[in-house]
């Protein structure tokens, strides 16, 4: 047995008894008035794969097996009897079941709790849905690590672009899938059984065994279940009191408040929840985590908490539009991609975040947030204490940077593009040239960065003279810009010069306001219940804490203005 194999083994034992809890009297007797008896026979199908909106099944009596169809083959995954229960992440999240399950014994008496009562359950009963919440958790985390459970697969070319999108949008939003490389032996099998040429792919193969193929994202998601349906067909409407654009960590902090105190709230997300955060490798200076946690894992989780509390997601689902009517009730109208009816709601809040533009150096992914940074705080200034730091930019964000850093760095590298700091304030320009350990580096870039688990070196280059060198540094902070995603947004929004969203105090004079009898609230744009939080409003902290702490902040405005609405209807 390999080391690998070893530690998957001594993974299973570890987590078996929260995975797989029975339940106790007290337990049944809780989720009882919200299910129903039923005996089923030898054979039956309790749920199978790919069936949505799973309800919860106890075993009071008799065995039932959780099976994968495999290539031809049934593989068991998983055996329930008197006071277990079947299920995983699936049932929380609405999301399509990746498996079967069915009665084995003569029959079986079953206490079955269906989807829209569990959810009742899950945010009314912290008696029960503790306990079940934490084993759908870990029984996902146990198939996520199971090298044979097959789920869905996509069966593309190696390398193939089309084919790590659609692995990648599977990844972000926590899927158990296999990459398949076509050329294999395993690819090759299967192409030659499903009847598959190179035409046909990247083939996303269901966890019932059928071939969609060269499928778009949306397709994909739908088949998983993660775009789900906002309306019905006959409605040309849909009415919630916050709809929340963007699901990265002020997105999903704002759905777990608003959905937790009662509002009816939509969550739109154009491709996968986390945002920037769900791309780091290791958050270290994340409250409460004092080994860190993987943004992935922290932003899942929230996502999870928010579904608990009854909030609906949308995946992949872009908003296009957003019109304002504040004289209505529902005073945001917002047009959804994909969606023939109009989301109308009391309140918005956009948390769309900013595309940060990122180095164009080989190796920066594997050392984002863990040496690589987009803003410089205290934080970065003790992790650079005594050491050669590298900041990118030409413009007032990289000089004050640079300033920054110097005053505990050994040595502050100023790397800028052009030949001038002309883009860069006189004031601060003429400090950063007379600061003794800063050096900046004119026609310089990136290439190369390379290390352990953290950055360790960078390679530079004189774009002149083509002469490069490497540095030993532990941090590189890129300030070469970023780009917030409100091109959607009306005029009425107020920007600042770099188009993030105004709040507050900066948009208290905006026409709307001024018709109003109360001022906006911190993080309030110049349109009335229309908020925004995180990195895509202006003067915001790029922290995940600090957007966490704008979507909580963003809730408790949403409250107010509802309030003040409600009192002069």
């Amino acid at each position: 047995m390999t080391p690998d194999e070893q530690g998957d083994e001594q993974f299973y034992r570890d987590t078996e008894s929260v995975a797989f809890p029975k339940l106790d009297d007290r337990q049944l007797s809780l989720l009882e008035p919200l299910a129903e008896r039923r005996v089923v026979k030898r054979g039956e199908l309790v749920y199978k794969a790919g069936q949505r909106d799973l309800g919860l099944t106890v075993v009071l009596r008799g065995e039932i097996e959780a099976f994968e169809q495999r290539d031809g083959t049934e593989q068991i995954l998983a055996t329930a009897r008197e006071r277990d229960f079947m299920g995983d992440v699936a049932m929380l999240q609405g999301t399509s079941a990746l498996a079967s399950a069915r009665v084995t014994s003569l029959d079986a008496e079953i206490l079955y709790v269906p989807a829209a009562e569990l959810r009742r359950a899950f945010a009314e009963l912290p008696g029960v849905s503790m306990t079940i919440v934490n084993a759908l958790i870990m029984r996902r985390r146990r198939l996520r690590r199971d090298r044979e459970f097959a789920g869905l697969r996509v069966l593309a070319t190696s390398g193939a672009r089309e084919g790590h999108q659609l692995d990648d949008f599977l990844d972000k939003n926590r899927i158990p899938h296999r990459l398949i490389e076509f050329e294999s032996e395993q690819g090759q099998a299967l192409g030659k059984r499903l009847h598959l040429t190179n035409r046909d792919l990247p083939v996303l193969i269901t966890p019932a065994g059928a071939p969609l193929r060269r499928p778009s994202l949306r397709e994909v998601a739908q088949v998983v279940g993660l775009l789900r349906p906002l309306a019905f067909e006959n409605e040309s409407e849909i009415m919630s009191d916050v709809a929340i654009v963007g699901a990265g960590p002020a997105g999903l902090a704002a759905a777990v408040y608003a959905a937790s105190e009662g509002l009816k709230t939509v969550v739109l997300e154009s491709y996968a929840p986390g945002g920037q955060a769900g791309s780091s490798s290791l958050i270290e200076n994340f409250f409460g985590f004092p080994t860190g946690i993987s943004g992935g894992d922290l932003t899942w989780l929230a996502q999870l908490q928010a579904y608990r509390f009854g909030a609906k997601f949308s995946t992949p689902a872009q908003a296009l539009s957003l019109s304002y009517d504040g004289g209505n009730e529902y005073r945001a109208c917002l047009q959804v991609e994909g969606c023939g009816a109009v989301l109308r709601a009391k309140s918005v809040l956009i948390a769309t975040g900013a595309d940060y533009r990122r180095l164009n150096a080989e190796g920066r992914e594997q050392f984002e947030n863990m040496g690589v940074y987009y803003a410089a705080t205290a934080l970065e200034g003790q992790i650079c204490r005594g050491q050669t730091v590298i900041v990118a930019g030409s413009g007032n964000s990289a000089g004050q940077a640079a300033m920054f850093l110097s005053d505990g760095a050994g040595k502050v590298l100023l790397v800028i593009r052009g030949d001038d700091l002309s883009k860069m304030s006189s004031y601060l320009s003429r400090r950063v040239e007379a600061q003794g350990n800063i050096e900046i580096l004119f026609h310089a870039q990136i290439r190369k960065m390379s290390g352990g688990r953290m950055l360790e070196e960078a390679e530079l280059e004189d774009t002149k003279t083509g002469e490069r060198r490497v540095v030993r540094t532990p941090a590189i902070f890129s300030m070469i810009g970023a780009t917030p995603c409100t091109e959607w947004l009306p005029l009425e929004i107020e920007r600042d010069e770099k188009g993030f969203i105004k709040t507050g105090t900066l948009v208290a004079n905006a026409p709307a306001w001024k018709e109003n009898k109360r001022p906006p609230s911190p993080l309030e744009t110049s349109l009335p219940a229309i908020f925004a939080a995180g990195d895509v409003r202006s003067g915001s902290v790029k922290r995940c804490a600090a957007a966490v702490g704008e979507g909580g902040m963003a809730v408790a405005g949403v409250q107010m203005a509802l309030a003040a609405s409600a009192e002069h209807s």
